[in-house]
């Protein structure tokens, strides 16, 4: 037995090796792609010596095991002294001082290291990632010249307020009725924050050239009643484009019930049952007339079509969002306790005037312990209601009476099919 295990051992320590030679060999492909017009003997590092380096890698840690783990931390002080004696002198002859190819080598010896003493999956996945990264420099640095000063900003204070100050918060129920927890309302503002976030980008590389139509369905994602706005507007200064104009409303209007899927999937995945159909009927009733208004009106535009302004991340809309939130889950703990579950709908009915985010995370998060899910399934059904028909009036306003009855009348059916939906239900 012991025989056996000794050639079991054996076979895998060489399957092992042979991962950290595969391993070197893929990023030794790349770069040797990348060099594959320089003469004979002028690249640094190619297939062979990747494949070499990766091997090493792996005979390093296995002689660790035995001799000690200095042999591992000198094998790597010697790959990385070789690396910087070549570029040293590449760079006397090319003016080209990038350490991406020393950094590569080195991480090509690591992989050989952790495919053998750890898991060759992990090893896998990251010489495959780094491989990708280095292959794509140029798309790499073109997303740099395209990133401008405040989306930088904007995907900095993301990470701040969600990696840096979300794990900080306490987990803790506390304040009237055990109803406020900070950690759980800040995860919230980072959750608005980051939807946010995607959905502009997802504007800004769908650009005006995609047309209304796919500006409309990732606006959903973000600010659906800011669309609204700025298309009703549109509409009262170029006619012609009022039926596409309204389609884009709809469909905007109509992504954002996925969006409420997405919160409650995150927030209790067990309400998520009762809140699909009534969330799927709203949206198919919001979709349907969509898609019929433009195979009706579908004609090519030759006007400028335009261009959804927005902000990758407004922290202080994001901000007043945990507070609103706060505020609803207090109120909607004194409203349960004085009125029952008709509190809490007149609740969710008021604040779908200004914003439907909001309450629909106040009452996914409060189906978890205060409300039954039928309660919260209504109430989110109704806040998104009222903020259709909210819609639908400044529709109607801003952008005259033929833009508001195209806009006004399916979201009166959504309405009603949402309602009928989550009472049967």
């Amino acid at each position: 037995m012991d025989e056996m295990a000794g050639m079991l051992d054996g076979h895998q320590t060489l399957a092992r090796l042979g991962i950290a030679l595969l391993l070197g060999m893929l990023i030794g492909i790349q770069r040797g792609w990348q060099a594959r017009n320089s003469q004979a003997g002028m690249r640094i590092a190619g297939i062979r010596t990747h494949a070499l380096v990766g091997l090493l890698g792996g005979l390093s840690a296995l002689l660790s095991q035995h001799f000690g783990g200095w042999i591992f931390a000198v094998s790597l002080l010697g790959v990385f002294g070789i690396c910087l004696v070549a570029y040293r002198v590449r760079s006397q002859q090319v003016a080209d001082y990038s350490v991406t190819g020393a950094i590569g080598l080195i991480l090509t010896f690591c992989f050989g290291a952790v495919a053998l003493v750890d898991d060759p999956a992990i090893a896998t996945a990251a010489a495959v990632i780094t491989a990708f990264i280095l292959d794509n420099k140029q798309e790499i640095h073109g997303l740099l010249h395209k990133l401008q000063q405040h989306e930088l900003d904007a995907g900095l204070k993301l990470l701040l307020i969600s990696v840096v100050m979300l794990p900080l918060l306490p987990d803790l129920n506390m304040g009237p009725g055990q109803a406020i927890n900070p950690y759980q309302i800040w995860w919230m503002v980072v959750l608005i924050a980051a939807i946010s976030f995607v959905g502009y980008f997802a504007v800004r590389v769908g650009g005006t050239e995609k047309g209304i139509l796919f500006t409309s369905l990732f606006a959903g994602l973000s600010s659906s009643t800011a669309l609204t706005l700025h298309y009703a507007r549109l509409s009262r200064a170029n006619p012609r484009l009022r039926p596409l104009l309204a389609v884009g409303i709809l469909l905007a209007c109509g992504t954002m019930f996925p969006r409420i899927l997405v919160y409650c999937a995150l927030i209790n995945p067990r309400l998520l049952s009762s809140l699909l159909l009534p969330v799927l009927v709203m949206t198919v009733l919001l979709y349907v007339p969509a898609v019929l208004i433009w195979l009706r009106h579908r004609k090519p535009v030759t006007v400028d079509q335009p261009r959804l302004r927005m902000k990758p991340l407004d922290l202080k809309l994001a901000i007043s969002f945990g507070l609103l939130i706060m505020v609803i889950m207090v109120l909607g703990e004194w409203l349960k306790n004085w009125l029952g579950n008709a509190g809490i709908l007149l609740l969710a009915m008021a604040s779908g005037i200004a914003d439907v985010d909001a309450i629909t995370l106040s009452l996914t998060r409060m189906s978890l312990t205060g409300i039954d899910f039928a309660t919260a399934v209504l109430g989110v059904v109704l806040a998104a209601s009222v903020n259709n028909i909210v819609k639908s009036l400044l529709a109607f306003t801003l952008g005259g009476r033929v833009l508001g009855i195209r806009v006004g009348a399916p979201m009166l059916l959504s309405l009603l099919g949402g309602v009928l939906a989550a009472w049967w239900f």
